[in-house]
């Protein structure tokens, strides 16, 4: 029998593995991402259209955003698109209902608390505690500096 070292091994991987078409996946998450900013922007128009002022209009296209994609992971389309855009799908807020609905769904065969809710959280929730933690720093940091400039 023979062994690889590190080296080796990496070296039959790369030889073996088919090249990535980086060009082709970043076009396709570029106009996913953009079609979803599109979106999100008619979205807009169309609230401010029926009469919503500007951040009532921005909360509804959130809203709208989130629910859309929870509705196509439900139905196994979220998948699908996200498998040939990449990025495209991820950065977006659609990416985030994705993340929290995806474990749900996978784990709803444990029950309602320790399946969906104990696991609904498990790839979103370090995003949400670093993010809500990161935001409170950079306001003290703020008033900190506030007081000494």
């Amino acid at each position: 029998m023979q062994y690889f070292d590190k080296d080796r091994y990496a070296a039959l991987v790369k030889a073996t593995s088919p090249r990535s078409p980086a060009l082709k996946n970043a076009l396709f998450a570029f106009l996913t991402g953009g079609s979803i900013c599109l979106l999100g922007q008619a979205l807009f128009a169309l609230y401010a259209r029926l009469g919503a002022d500007g951040q009532t209009a921005y909360t509804l296209v959130t809203l709208s955003l989130i629910s859309l994609s929870a509705l196509l992971t439900i139905l196994g389309v979220f998948d699908r698109i996200a498998r040939h855009a990449g990025a495209g799908t991820l950065l977006p807020v659609t990416g985030f209902a994705n993340a929290v609905v995806s474990p749900a769904m996978d784990n709803k065969s444990e029950g309602f608390v320790l399946g969906v809710g104990a696991k609904m959280f498990i790839v979103a929730g370090p995003v949400i505690v670093f993010g809500i933690t990161a935001g409170a720093l950079y306001g003290v940091l703020r008033l900190v500096l506030s007081f000494l400039l």
